[in-house]
C-alpha cells in the first residue's frame, strides 16, 4: 500500500475513521447563509468522494455573541438544524466522517456584541469586548453544550471545540487576555475551568459515541501566552473531561509570526505536536503547512501524531487522498500557501476559493461536464491562464493544442518560483505538466504562432493567453547598462550588484527585494531552523508564548524599494501576507520609500525628486518592476480578420499580474467551450 500509515483506519469514540487524513476547519463563507448550504454540502461531499477520512467544518458560533461577524454561521436553535443535515447526509453518503467546529470568536468577533474573559481589546479589532460575569460565563458554557446537542441532532459524527488561535476559549486560557482575579482567572486550574467545563458538560450531554475534538493551542506566539507546562497540564485534564482527540493549534491571529503562509517551511510546527505526544494520553493531530503525502506519512511513522490535518491542500485538490492511494501523487494539485483566493478573500468578507483550483467552493457553479461535441482548440500561451484552459478543456474531451514561444511552460510562474518563500509555485507547474501529458494535450514549446497559421489550420476555437511583457517606464537613461528588467533578473540572464534600487513597490517589487536579500534553503530541516531564528520562535518551548528575540541574517546587499505613489509601499499586497513581506524586508534593512519621482539613471546611479528636493542614490543596479503590458498582437490580428478569439489572463488585463484571476478565467472559458 502507498502511505500505509496515512491510509490506515483509526477508531474514535467507537467510530471507524477510514484513514488518518482530516480536512481541517476553514471558513469559506458558504456557512453563513441558509441558501448556500446545498453548495456547502457539495463542497464537502466532493472532498469526501476524494477519500478524506474526517472533515471538520468551518467555524459555527454557539450564539450571537460568538459570531465572527454579524449574521455569520450559527447553530443555536432547532430551526437551524435542517440546513446542516444537507451537509452531513451528503458527506456520509461518500463514506467520510464529519465534525462541526464550534467557534466562539470572543474578542475577535467583528461586531459590538462581543464578550471575553476581560475587557482587553484585540489589536486587530476596533470593538472592545464586554467582560463576562460568572453568570455570563455559565450562559456561554450552556450555549456551547446546546450547540453540540444540536450538531448531534443534525447527524454530525462529533464536534471540534475551538480552543486555540486566540479565540474565546483561548482568551480564558492565556494570561495575556485573562486578567480575572476570580475562580475563572489566575492559575492554570482556574484559567482552564471554562474549557474543561465545556468539554465535561458536552460529553455528559451527547454520550460516549460522539467525537469530541479539542483544538488546543500548543504555541500561542504572543507575549504572555500559555506556557508549555500549561499545555501539558491541559492534555491530561482534557482526557478526564471527556475529549476524544486533540488538534494542535499554532499562533494567534494577532501574532506577528507567520504560521501558514508560503514562507513557512513545510511542517515547521510539527515539533510542537511531537512534544505534546510525549505526554498526551489522547491521540493527536499535527497541522500547519503539510501538503505532501510523503511528508504526512513520515510524520505519522515518526510518531509525531496520529492524524494529519490539512485544510487548504484539500481546497486545492479534493482528490488528494485518492491520488495518493492510487500512486498518482504526481497528479496532486498542490496547495502553494499563497492565501490569495482563500484567506485573503475571507478577511475581505468575500467567499473563499483557491488560486490553483477555482472550482473550490464553487462546485455547483463552475462545472466541467463532458462536451457533447468535442472541438479542436488552439491555446496560445502556456502561462497560468493558458495552462488552466488547456487542462480544463482536455478534461471536457476537447482536442487541445497549446502553443508556447518559450522553452518551458509557466509564464510568470517561472519567475515566482525563484522567490524565497514561493518555492511551492514550482509544484503548480509540475501539476500542469503532468496533467497535460496524461490528458494528451499537444504542447508545442519554442513555437511562435501567427493568426494566419492558426486560421489555416482550421481550429474550432482559438484562445489568446499570450500574457504580458514587463513595462519599461519613460525615465531618462532607461537604456543604461545598469538597468535590469525583473524577467531578466529572475530568469538568471542578468545579475544585480551590491547596491540596488527597485523601481516599483507592488507585489513584483517586493518579490524582487526578497529575491535579492533572502536566503533559499533546499533542506527542510535547515529551512525550519532558520525560519525559527528569523521569526523568534522558541523551539525548546521553554518560554511562555514561545517568542524569542529574532535573529535575522544580514543581507550583503543594500536595497531601496521605491514607488511613485505616496504612502506605505506594499499597500496592495495580500491582507493576510502583506505584513509578513514588509516585516521580513524591514528586518533585512530594505529601505522602502513612497512619493518619489524618477529623474534620471546614469553612471552615478538613480536620481530622484522627493518632497525634500533632488536626491541621488549611488546604486550599481536599477531593477524595473513598474508593471506590465498585455501582449495583444495575436488577438488584434485575429479580430482584424473577423476571427473570434477568447482572451484570458494577462492578455486581457495586465494592470496587476493576478494568477488567481488568470487560472479562474482559463477554467471558466474552458467550461463554456
Amino acid at each position: 500500500m502507498n502511505y500505509p500509515t496515512l491510509l490506515s483506519p483509526f477508531v474514535l469514540a467507537g467510530q471507524r475513521i477510514r484513514n488518518r487524513v482530516i480536512m481541517g476547519s476553514m471558513h469559506t463563507g458558504l456557512e453563513d447563509r441558509a441558501r448556500d448550504y446545498p453548495a456547502l454540502a457539495e463542497y464537502f461531499a466532493t472532498r469526501a468522494r476524494g477519500g478524506v477520512g474526517l472533515i471538520v467544518t468551518g467555524g459555527i458560533a454557539p450564539n450571537r455573541a460568538g459570531w465572527i461577524k454579524p449574521f455569520a454561521g450559527k447553530l443555536a436553535a432547532n430551526r437551524e438544524v435542517a440546513r446542516h443535515r444537507l451537509v452531513t447526509e451528503a458527506v456520509r453518503a461518500e463514506g467520510a466522517g464529519i465534525c462541526m467546529q464550534i467557534l466562539h470568536a470572543g474578542r475577535y468577533g467583528y461586531h459590538p456584541l462581543i464578550v471575553s474573559a476581560s475587557s482587553a481589546r484585540a489589536p486587530i479589532n476596533k470593538f472592545r469586548p464586554r467582560e463576562l460575569s460568572t453568570a455570563g460565563i455559565e450562559a456561554q458554557i450552556g450555549d456551547f453544550v446546546r450547540c453540540a446537542e444540536l450538531a448531534r441532532d443534525a447527524r454530525y459524527d462529533g464536534v471540534e471545540i475551538m480552543g486555540s488561535e486566540g479565540y474565546f476559549i483561548n482568551q480564558f486560557l492565556a494570561p495575556r487576555t485573562n486578567l480575572r482575579r476570580d475562580n475563572w482567572g489566575g492559575g492554570i486550574e482556574n484559567r482552564a475551568r471554562l474549557a474543561l467545563e465545556i468539554v465535561r458538560r458536552t460529553r455528559a450531554a451527547v454520550g460516549p459515541d460522539f467525537i469530541l475534538i479539542f483544538r488546543l493551542s500548543g504555541l500561542d506566539l504572543v507575549e504572555h501566552g500559555e506556557s508549555f507546562a500549561d499545555v501539558e497540564w491541559m492534555l491530561s485534564a482534557l482526557r478526564t473531561a471527556g475529549a476524544s482527540l486533540i488538534n494542535t493549534g499554532i499562533g494567534w491571529h494577532e501574532s506577528r509570526v507567520p504560521t501558514i503562509a508560503g514562507m513557512v517551511p513545510r511542517a515547521a510546527f510539527a515539533f510542537v505536536t511531537g512534544r505534546m505526544r510525549r505526554v498526551s494520553p489522547l491521540p493527536l493531530v499535527v497541522t500547519n503547512r503539510i501538503n505532501d503525502p510523503t511528508l504526512a506519512e513520515q510524520l505519522l511513522r515518526d510518531g509525531v501524531a496520529d492524524f494529519v490535518s490539512m485544510a487548504r491542500p484539500l481546497l486545492a485538490d479534493p482528490e488528494w487522498v485518492n491520488k495518493a492511494a492510487a500512486a498518482r501523487a504526481d497528479e496532486i494539485n498542490t496547495c502553494i500557501a499563497c492565501n490569495q483566493a482563500c484567506l485573503d478573500k475571507v478577511f475581505r468578507n468575500r467567499p473563499a476559493s483557491c488560486l490553483v483550483n477555482p472550482r473550490a467552493a464553487r462546485e455547483t457553479e463552475l462545472i466541467l461536464s463532458r462536451a457533447t461535441k468535442p472541438k479542436r482548440i488552439a491555446i496560445v500561451g502556456a502561462g497560468p491562464a493558458g495552462l488552466a484552459c488547456a487542462v480544463a478543456g482536455a478534461e471536457r474531451g476537447h482536442r487541445v493544442t497549446l502553443f508556447e514561444r518559450e522553452a518551458e511552460v509557466g509564464g510568470q510562474f517561472r519567475y515566482a518560483r525563484e522567490i524565497p518563500g514561493k518555492e511551492e509555485f514550482s509544484e503548480t507547474l509540475r501539476y500542469f505538466r503532468v496533467r497535460l501529458e496524461r490528458l494528451g494535450v499537444q504542447v508545442l514549446l519554442g513555437t511562435e504562432v501567427s493568426a494566419a497559421s492558426l486560421v489555416a489550420q482550421g481550429y474550432d476555437e482559438i484562445v489568446a493567453a499570450t500574457g504580458v511583457r514587463a513595462r519599461m517606464p519613460a525615465i531618462e537613461g532607461i537604456e543604461h547598462p545598469c538597468v535590469i528588467s525583473y524577467p531578466d533578473l529572475l530568469s538568471g540572464r542578468r545579475q544585480a550588484g551590491e547596491r540596488v534600487a527597485i523601481i516599483g513597490a507592488g507585489g513584483i517589487g517586493f518579490d524582487v527585494a526578497t529575491y535579492l536579500t533572502c536566503q533559499r534553503y533546499a533542506d527542510r530541516t535547515v529551512a525550519v531552523s532558520e525560519f525559527q531564528r528569523e521569526w523568534g520562535i522558541d523551539s525548546t518551548l521553554a518560554v511562555a508564548g514561545g517568542l524569542l528575540a529574532v535573529q535575522v541574517p544580514v543581507s550583503k546587499r543594500k536595497v531601496w524599494l521605491l514607488q511613485r505613489k505616496a504612502g506605505k509601499p506594499g499597500a496592495s499586497l495580500g491582507v493576510t501576507t502583506g505584513w509578513i513581506h514588509r516585516r521580513a524586508l524591514q528586518q533585512r534593512g530594505v529601505v522602502m520609500r513612497g512619493g518619489v519621482d524618477y529623474q534620471r539613471i546614469d553612471g552615478a546611479g538613480l536620481q530622484l525628486r522627493t518632497a525634500q528636493g533632488i536626491e541621488s542614490l549611488a546604486v550599481d543596479s536599477v531593477i524595473i518592476c513598474a508593471g506590465q503590458e498585455s501582449e495583444t498582437r495575436l488577438q488584434t490580428d485575429l479580430k482584424a480578420a473577423a476571427i473570434p478569439v477568447g482572451v484570458i489572463g494577462g492578455a486581457l488585463l495586465a494592470t496587476e499580474v493576478d494568477a488567481e484571476r488568470a487560472i479562474r478565467e482559463g477554467t471558466e472559458l474552458a467550461a463554456r467551450l
